[in-house]
């Protein structure tokens, strides 16, 4: 019987604007203020939910730094791979597929880019339409299995203003 497992799927955070100064788009690094802003959320996601397992991430550079991100301001190291198919260009079906062959554990988070996040998002659910993610942002889908063709269940869905504001509200009430 297939293991149930928990899907985070993740925005990469704010990069660099693309323009001459990056002209290869796989490239555009993080800005500082997105690894600042992206670590406040990290440290918020933490009182949101139990954890990671395990973390896939696109190539490019900003997503592959906001997974490392990730995987630093969490406990228990989860291991950071890369899974070509969070590459912009993949279907939903495709990420599935790879991730089906690639995953080892139950608690996976999936860093990419939009729209392809929002479309898998919507593909695992069974929505008609595209969730739009902000940069940093974070949902949670549930799935009988990585090759289920059930729905998924959104379990919880939230823009990076979220889990950096609660982390801001815990550091008032310490002082």
């Amino acid at each position: 019987m297939a293991r149930p497992c928990e899907l985070y799927l993740v925005r990469h955070a704010i990069a660099a604007d693309r323009g001459e100064d990056w002209p290869d788009d796989d490239r555009r690094p993080l800005t500082q203020r997105g690894v600042d802003r992206f670590k406040e959320a990290v440290e918020g996601f933490n009182k949101l939910d139990d954890g990671i397992d395990e973390i896939f991430t696109s190539p490019l550079v900003r997503a592959r730094q906001t997974a490392e991100l990730l995987a630093a301001g969490l406990p228990g190291k989860a291991p950071v791979k890369v899974l070509d198919a969070l590459a912009p260009g993949h279907s939903p079906s495709s990420v599935m597929a790879q991730l089906a062959r690639n995953a080892r554990r139950r608690r996976i988070a999936l860093v990419g880019h939009e729209p392809a996040l929002g479309e898998l998002a919507a593909h695992l659910i069974g929505a008609g339409r595209a969730l739009p993610f902000k940069k940093g942002g974070i949902c949670r889908i549930d799935v009988e299995s990585l090759t289920s063709r059930r729905p998924g269940a959104l379990t919880w869905f939230v823009q990076p203003k979220l889990p950096r504001g609660l982390v801001s509200k815990s550091k008032l009430s310490r002082e």
